[in-house]
């Protein structure tokens, strides 16, 4: 027992906060992409709406590991994109780390949309009529009467969305960032006898994550819904 903690202790913080760092940053790449893709899902040209269709259908049905690798696999090593200088001596640590927020944020992204879209939906159509009767066009409608009150609608799905990416962050492992799951398969590897202790801790690291985030989120939605 202490020789697994001596090997896991260390690495639990910097592992999680690794975790940690790929939610915030692929969570806010997501919400931008996800927002220009609902703009163009409910647009009146009828391209932008079938490009937006075509992306998100086809992102939602790929599984994420599918997407992941690649972003490595495809992206980097095929294509030769790289997100990081190739003079840093970190340099395969950081292009994977931002590989990874981009297999995120195109993933991720495709939800960000339909939530949004589902807020949308709410937002009575004759608020849209009458603004476009004044003459307003429909970026001005989109961004200053429609997508704000849709976002107040759709705080639980993107709470969801949320806590869903948290969750999946565990599968930048398999491209080898050195976040949460990485770390809990390495310490398995040499403490197997220890196995159900190990996923205890890493169960109740993910909880404590993810919980405050379902509790404020839905407070929050509570405070913003739109009154009827």
């Amino acid at each position: 027992m202490e020789a697994m903690w001596n090997q896991l202790g260390p690495g639990l913080w910097p592992a999680f906060w690794l975790t940690i760092q790929l939610t915030f940053y692929s969570a806010v790449g997501a919400m931008i992409v996800g927002s220009i893709l609902t703009a163009m899902r409910v647009s009146p040209v009828a391209m932008l709406r079938g490009m937006a269709t075509a992306y998100i259908s086809t992102v939602r049905n790929t599984p994420l590991t599918l997407v992941i690798l690649f972003c490595s696999f495809g992206l980097y090593q095929n294509l030769g994109l790289a997100l990081a200088s190739r003079e840093s001596s970190s340099f395969l640590v950081d292009n994977n780390f931002r590989l990874a927020i981009l297999g995120f944020v195109i993933y991720t992204s495709a939800f960000v949309a339909e939530s949004l879209r589902s807020g949308i939906n709410t937002v009575d159509f004759g608020q849209a009529e009458a603004a476009r009767s004044l003459g307003l066009s429909f970026r001005n409608i989109f961004s200053i009467i429609v997508f704000p009150q849709a976002i107040r609608a759709a705080i639980v799905p993107l709470g969801n969305t949320l806590i869903a990416l948290t969750k999946n962050t565990t599968i930048a492992s398999v491209i080898g960032v050195a976040e949460a799951s990485l770390l809990m398969k390495s310490v398995i590897e040499m403490h197997a006898n220890q196995l159900f202790v190990i996923f205890g801790v890493f169960v109740v690291g993910f909880m404590i994550l993810t919980l405050p985030m379902g509790l404020c989120l839905g407070k929050l939605s509570d405070r913003l819904a739109v009154k009827k």
